[in-house]
């Protein structure tokens, strides 16, 4: 579970501003505004349905008021949320320099913070968490259709993440294939199974601690109770709400099949077989990972993915580069604004 768990740290280091660049630019707006969800009130989890929404919104926005913009929803990484995107990543000052620059044209992203109590949605239906794929896919959608002035059709939409966000990408592309024209996952995680997945000797333990004293200061207890509550969910198991790969007492390996069976069962890999027709209807695909990865799984999970959707004829593409699991992602030389944005451009209805 280690190498699993890595991710947790990474956005503490990992994202880079963008350089600055000469010359002013016109400069967008970011908005932030709150979905009081109607899926995920009530959810057993404790989580919080009044979500924030941070969106980028081009320069001419408020001078054209009779213009509509394509949309790209932007999934966030785990323990990282909409704020940090804007605020730390440098978000904004690339979008802006993106369309000075006719990497794109003017477009709105928007950004729904999925932090969760335990450090992220991962983006799918939980019988603990609420249902966040059908928050994500269908409830923001129509919301951000609402609120501004939006091409409100697929051929308009796109999707992309990095990390968490990533594999959230690949997942809600296979499984709502009507809202979206296009996705791009940058490093996804657990896009399929890996030993990886299996949880080191000390997990008992770290539950343990977790359980008395709250997962603050406890990355693995963290990163697996956030796991199993997303896609082993379980309300009734107490404390987490998940049927987890350890336990708080003696480990079990009848119980770490049941809920590794799972996630496994969740992962884009497993779910591709049962949901071609999905990725077939959509324009373009594509996803890409660095080589140096410190997540260690993401690697060849995604190698691996990239054969599956070729044994099925379903068109992608998928990129290996040098780089860690965020060390080329953002600013002016990054994946976003070399690839991701282009990509959109492309492949998205203007």
């Amino acid at each position: 579970m280690k190498n699993l768990l890595l991710f947790l740290l990474l956005p503490l280091f990992s994202h880079h501003r963008l350089s600055a660049q000469p010359g002013p630019v016109p400069a967008g707006r970011v908005v932030v505004t709150y979905l009081d969800s109607k899926l995920l009130r009530n959810n057993p989890g404790g989580e919080n349905p009044r979500r924030r929404v941070s969106v980028y919104l081009p320069a001419g926005y408020d001078a054209s008021p009779q213009q509509r913009y394509p949309v790209l929803y932007y999934l966030h990484g785990f323990t990282w949320n909409d704020s940090l995107i804007f605020n730390k990543d440098g978000m904004k000052d690339l979008l802006d320099q993106a369309i000075a620059e006719k990497q794109i044209r003017p477009i709105i992203v928007v950004v729904p913070n999925e932090q969760t109590r335990f450090g992220g949605s991962w983006y799918v239906n939980s019988a603990t968490n609420g249902p966040w794929a059908d928050f994500t896919a269908k409830e923001l959608v129509s919301f951000i259709d609402q609120q501004f002035r939006t091409l409100a059709r697929p051929g308009s939409r796109g999707l992309a993440g990095h990390s968490m966000g990533g594999g959230g990408t690949l997942r809600l592309a296979l499984q709502y294939p009507g809202p979206w024209a296009a996705a791009y996952a940058l490093s996804p995680a657990l896009v399929g199974p890996h030993p990886s997945y299996l949880p080191g000797p000390g997990l008992p333990v770290a539950l343990r601690a977790a359980g008395s004293a709250g997962l603050q200061g406890s990355h693995p207890a963290q990163s697996t109770v956030a796991v199993a509550r997303a896609f082993s969910a379980n309300p009734k198991a107490l404390p987490f709400g998940a049927d987890l790969p350890g336990s708080l007492g003696a480990d079990s390996l009848a119980r770490r099949d049941a809920a590794l069976t799972r996630w496994v069962a969740a992962t884009p890999t497993y779910l591709l077989p049962t949901h071609t027709a999905s990725l077939r209807q959509l324009r373009a695909l594509a996803f890409d990972w660095g080589a140096q990865d410190e997540v260690l799984h993401i690697p060849p999970t995604c190698r691996t993915f990239s054969q599956w959707l070729s044994s099925y004829g379903i068109r992608h593409t998928a990129e290996e580069y040098e780089g860690t699991h965020g060390s080329r992602i953002m600013g002016h030389e990054g994946r976003i604004f070399r690839h991701v944005l282009p990509f959109f451009d492309k492949h998205l209805d203007f």
